[in-house]
């Protein structure tokens, strides 16, 4: 698909303050959901007057993209590299090592869980009114919420470098009609085990947990590339 069409709506939502972080928000959206297909050239003159921004905050929000892995710099420019199964098996193999410790960390420290708890009534309340993206953000803020408190810096840098790229993710595929409440009873029960402090019962949960997370996510992000 052209740059020019798959860009054609950029202007009408209004600019966010930080204007690389709408340009880099709506970028990564169109790469996860293919409207960017991969091998797209993105030509920094033609986003900025897409987006109708100055080469700046394009330039930021190339950079950023090209960190989170969804395009790469060549000498003739930067292209999109996309999303493949491949590269959502990498993210969650990499988020099942990095959750795991952030998890320990934060258990071994008798960290506050009250931020955890606070996301998952939110993540409840979308269920029941049956909200998928305000679901999805809480979801992603109940597994922040173990970063944060993990007391190991790094570790929460890495995640919040992808966690976007799950944001994108998630925002494609929970749009689609499906029961929330199971995934929020598994949230319950994890967050229980956690509370209680068994390292040894939790390990093998959260794995479980995050491995079921990757096959949802595959299986409803190949029905809906395939879908026109």
């Amino acid at each position: 698909m052209a740059v020019n069409s798959a860009l054609r709506n950029a202007v009408t939502i209004p600019p966010a303050p930080a204007l690389g972080q709408h340009v880099v928000d709506h970028l990564r959206r169109l790469i996860i959901t293919g409207d960017l297909q991969a091998g797209t050239h993105l030509v920094e003159s033609q986003l900025s007057e897409s987006f109708n921004v100055s080469r700046g905050p394009v330039r930021d929000a190339l950079r950023q993209l090209e960190t989170e892995g969804l395009v790469e710099s060549r000498r003739r420019g930067v292209f999109v590299i996309g999303l493949r199964s491949e590269d959502i098996e990498e993210l969650y193999l990499l988020r099942q090592v990095l959750e795991a410790e952030a998890v320990r960390l934060c258990m071994e420290a008798g960290s506050d869980l009250t931020e955890a708890r606070s996301a998952l009534d939110r993540m409840g309340a979308a269920a029941e009114r049956a909200n998928p993206v305000g679901f999805a953000e809480a979801d992603l803020d109940f597994h922040t919420a173990f970063y944060a408190h993990s007391g190991h810096r790094r570790l929460g840098s890495i995640w919040q470098q992808y966690r976007p790229t799950f944001a994108g993710m998630l925002s494609v595929t929970n749009a689609e009609d499906r029961d929330l409440a199971p995934i929020h009873r598994d949230h319950v029960e994890l967050l229980d085990l956690i509370g209680a402090g068994d390292h040894a019962a939790v390990a093998p949960v959260l794995r479980e947990h995050i491995d079921g997370s990757r096959t949802r996510m595959l299986t409803a992000y190949a029905r809906f590339i395939a879908t026109p």
